[in-house]
C-alpha cells in the first residue's frame, strides 16, 4: 500500500522535477549513502542494486516490464542514474 501511494504522490509531481537525474533525486533524500555504501560506488555493483531492491522491491513486484525481465537484468543494467537524460528504454535496443 505504502509503495502505491508513493507512486501517486510521485506521478503528481511536476514534470520539471523529473528532469533532474534519478541520482539527483535519492541524494536529495540521504546523500550518496542513499545508494552507495559509504557514499563511493562499488567495483560490480551489487551493493547498488540490492539497494534499489531494498526500497523499491524486486523486478518481480513492480510493472510488467520489469516482470519480464525478472532474472535477466539488475536495475542499473537499465536505470543509469547519474545521467539525467536517463531513458531506460534506450537500453532495450541492445538486446532487443
Amino acid at each position: 500500500m505504502k509503495k502505491r501511494i508513493a507512486f501517486v504522490a510521485a506521478m503528481m509531481l511536476p514534470l520539471s522535477a523529473w528532469a533532474a537525474s534519478v541520482a539527483d533525486t535519492h541524494t536529495d533524500m540521504a546523500g550518496c549513502e542513499a545508494c552507495h555504501q559509504d557514499g563511493a560506488p562499488s567495483s560490480d555493483m551489487a551493493y547498488e542494486n540490492q539497494t534499489c531492491i531494498d526500497c523499491h522491491g524486486g523486478l518481480a513486484d513492480l510493472t510488467q516490464i520489469h516482470v519480464d525481465h525478472d532474472g535477466m537484468l539488475e536495475c542499473t543494467d537499465c536505470h543509469i542514474t547519474h545521467d539525467a537524460d536517463d531513458d531506460a528504454s534506450s537500453t532495450c535496443a541492445d538486446c532487443h
